[in-house]
């Protein structure tokens, strides 16, 4: 089963690449830059890395990203993030970057798109993985603060793809952002948003009818409201449901709590993501396996996520085609299950 889920053609759309900050280039990139970290070794970093909720990750993942200053520092976090999904047949991913966490701390916007942009070209033209990049807004600042944001990333429109919104939910509904996404969407920009995660199955709501979102992330607590588990079922607007971040942020308590099978049965498109994959403990190929053994998954089923991730991605129908052929054709080599 390993195999078979490692070898799947799979796209991942919920992964916030300061999220895959691992401890030993975290520690690289601190030497590089002359830093130094509140952590004597890798392994306290690690140890570090039990939360009791989103916001206590926050806490450690805002300090991390920290040592992130120059273009090379973000092209090795982004490089490192395409080489390891390289091996687990992620054959297209669309990323998060947060740059309000790097430019509330001095570092230019030009400086993160240059790296995160090339690592993305490298990846595409060495490793045959297509990429789009999104822009997130961290909900926890003001919509001045995200407006400005999307200010500068206008120039950078051939760039990024979408906008989304982040960081810490409750109290932040995506209502506060109303403005800042309908001036993105008039920009060209498509929309996404984080919602239904820690806050309320409303947030669903506000995200679809006032963020005009193509996608959910997360979306988990949607179960909630019947009549929103309807509307998302018919409408087929996709969740990225990140399923080991859900349980180590305390979502859900054990992976058999999980709802996700049941939303999937619903039919519902739910795609599988890995979120934060350096803190959360495994990247997409991890939470496939989690998720299989938690909620014995079967074949088909697991086949049916991988689809789901193509059909929710922001490629186009002629690149979708091409990654579900390839697909089928995977799946033709399991015919009896």
């Amino acid at each position: 089963m390993n195999h078979f889920i490692n070898q799947l053609p799979k796209a991942e759309l919920h992964i916030h690449i300061e999220g895959s900050l691992e401890p030993e280039l975290m520690f690289k990139i601190a030497q590089r830059n002359g830093l130094t970290l509140p952590f004597a070794s890798i392994d306290e970093i690690k140890s570090a890395y039990q939360f009791e909720n989103l916001q206590s990750f926050l806490d450690i993942y805002y300090a991390s990203a920290d040592v992130l200053r120059t273009a090379e520092d973000f092209y090795d976090l982004t490089w490192g993030y395409l080489e390891k999904i390289a091996t687990q047949n992620v054959r297209h991913t669309e990323i998060f970057f947060d740059p309000q966490t790097h430019t509330d701390r001095g570092v230019e916007f030009a400086t993160v798109i240059k790296g995160i942009d090339q690592a993305l070209q490298d990846g595409k033209s060495q490793l045959g993985i297509s990429s789009h990049l999104i822009l997130c807004f961290l909900r926890h600042l003001s919509a001045e603060s995200a407006m400005k944001t999307l200010e500068n990333a206008i120039a950078y429109k051939d760039k990024i793809i979408a906008v989304g919104l982040d960081s810490s939910e409750l109290g932040h509904p995506p209502s506060k952002f109303q403005a800042v996404f309908e001036r993105a969407r008039n920009q060209g920009f498509l929309t996404v948003a984080h919602a239904g995660e820690e806050g309320p199955a409303s947030y669903i709501w506000e995200a679809i009818n006032l963020l005009k979102v193509s996608r959910i992330d997360h979306g988990v607590r949607c179960i909630e409201d019947e009549t929103l588990v309807e509307f998302l079922a018919q409408s087929r607007i996709p969740l990225t449901v990140c399923p080991l971040s859900n349980v180590k942020l305390c979502v859900f308590k054990t992976m058999q709590e999980h709802t996700l099978k049941k939303l999937l049965d619903r039919g519902l498109c739910i795609t599988i993501n890995s979120d934060d994959p350096a803190y959360f403990g495994g990247y997409l190929t991890e939470n496939f396996q989690a998720i299989q053994e938690g909620l014995g998954l079967t074949n088909l089923e697991l086949y049916q996520l991988a689809k789901n991730s193509f059909e929710a991605s922001f490629l186009s129908p002629i690149e979708k085609e091409k990654f579900y052929q390839e697909l089928d054709s995977f799946m033709a080599q399991y015919p009896s299950q």
